[in-house]
């Protein structure tokens, strides 16, 4: 056991003793902690593990990196929430902090120290809900008392809604004009049959890019979507402008396709394109039409491939198709227990698609 020591030397004139470093930060610790019912590390752990170890990390990003694949989280989710834990980990050791002690104070110190990296408010509130599941799990497990972020998110990561009734930012919508001018502006093949099939289909990016030659069928004009946690419905349809596009792209991918590849966007060196490569592309285009302004902080000036989702859907609306139509080609979850046994006809559905889709004349 070890024991603490206390030295009593008078400081000159106060008559205080003095607790030397770095037991005086044990202390603090304890009674942060006995304040809030948390776990009180033993003095011999504290005084040997300043802070948190790289072993104290690595066990940590793959607790979690567990918990989140129990909870059939995507391999690209998992990534990105490991990614954020890890850096909020580096932050904590830079401060001497461990996992257990983090409370309100030093969260609202991580708010500051990303504010100050110039993070925009999505991304903030985005690390946040992950920090938000990380300590859920944590306390799920006994390992803290209760979650920390959830009063820091509420106060500080909570948008305010206008006169209106309407958050101030909103996601860019673009006409249907605006859709084809850009469109139009791409000459590559591939680029131009992935805004397309974003556009047309609604799908999400990570949908898009699990795609494979083998799930689209160009007679029927219809893709079958790979299973998500995130999507009912996994049939979606395409009109004759998009299946022209995925014709020109079909041809073109044979010079780069190589055995053993078959997603249906590959790079040049015949692999499976990744996010951010995708995210560039529809970008790159955007900004050079007028659409994407990458140096505004608003919401409403950028253009991203979750916009062609939006569109998608609400021009959908706008052109009159059903609500449940938009709904089941969407692939939400359905949320009330009586759309369980709701069921849209194939057909009448592609009907209604192909009745409502607008137009880009590509």
């Amino acid at each position: 056991m070890v024991a603490l020591r206390v030295r009593s030397d008078l400081q000159a004139g106060s008559g205080e003793s003095r607790i030397q470093p770095p037991y005086r930060s044990f202390f603090i610790v304890k009674r942060r902690l006995t304040a809030r019912g948390g776990i009180i590390p033993s003095p011999a752990r504290f005084l040997a593990e300043p802070g948190m170890s790289e072993d104290d990390v690595v066990g940590y990003l793959q607790k979690f990196r567990r918990d989140c694949e129990l909870r059939g989280m995507s391999h690209t989710s998992v990534l990105s929430y490991t990614s954020v834990i890890r850096m909020f980990a580096r932050f904590l050791q830079s401060k001497g902090v461990r996992v257990a002690e983090v409370d309100k104070q030093v969260l609202r110190e991580y708010v500051r120290h990303l504010q100050e990296k110039g993070l925009s408010f999505k991304t903030l509130s985005y690390i946040f809900t992950v920090l938000s599941t990380f300590y859920e799990m944590l306390a799920f497990e006994g390992e803290v008392a209760s979650n920390p972020v959830a009063v820091v998110r509420k106060r500080y990561l909570t948008r305010y809604k206008n006169g209106d009734g309407l958050f101030s930012e909103t996601r860019k919508l673009i006409s249907v004009e605006e859709m084809a001018m850009l469109v139009k502006s791409i000459t590559q093949e591939r680029e131009r049959a992935i805004i397309m099939l974003l556009a047309k289909t609604g799908v999400r990016r990570g949908e898009l890019l699990r795609m494979e030659v083998g799930d689209v069928d160009l007679d029927a004009g219809s893709i079958m979507l790979k299973p998500t946690a995130k999507r009912t419905n996994r049939l979606v349809f395409f009109d004759d402008e998009t299946k022209d596009c995925l014709v020109k792209w079909l041809r073109a991918r044979e010079k780069y396709a190589v055995p053993g590849c078959d997603a249906l966007f590959i790079s040049e060196r015949g692999r499976q394109l990744d996010r951010n490569r995708t995210r560039d592309f529809v970008l790159l285009y955007a900004t050079k039409v007028g659409l994407h302004d990458p140096d505004s902080d608003r919401l409403e000036d950028h253009f991203t491939p979750h916009c062609c989702r939006h569109w998608f859907t609400t021009h959908l609306m706008r052109s009159g198709m059903p609500r449940e139509h938009v709904q089941e080609l969407r692939g939400d979850v359905r949320s009330e227990a009586v759309d369980i046994y709701y069921h849209i006809d194939r057909d009448e559905l592609k009907r209604s698609y192909l009745k409502h889709i607008p137009k880009l004349g590509i």
